[in-house]
């Protein structure tokens, strides 16, 4: 059976986008900080850098989806939205 997504919440997509940006942000602070730590070139901005990171990426993940988001549904009510097929599956 065919589905078509014509709508999308804008807010609540850019809040589970922003969470999985914060989540996915850690991992990828603290392998950016292992060799600063391991080679003690941390200089005063690194640390600084390293702190915000997960903030700025969290914000501009909200920021682009939320845009997102928005274009989606303009576009979507006009052309329509993303098509996909679904199939019942046996319950175990």
């Amino acid at each position: 059976m065919k589905k078509q997504i014509v709508r999308v919440a804008i807010l609540q997509n850019a809040k589970v986008m922003a969470a999985l940006y914060f989540v996915i942000s850690l991992p990828l602070v603290a392998l950016t900080a292992l060799p600063l730590m391991t080679t003690g070139q941390w200089v005063g901005g690194s640390l600084l850098v390293m702190l915000l990171m997960p903030l700025l990426y969290t914000a501009l993940g909200f920021v682009f989806t939320l845009f997102g988001a928005w274009v989606y549904n303009m576009v979507a009510a006009r052309v329509g939205g993303f098509e996909f097929t679904t199939s019942e599956l046996g319950h175990d």
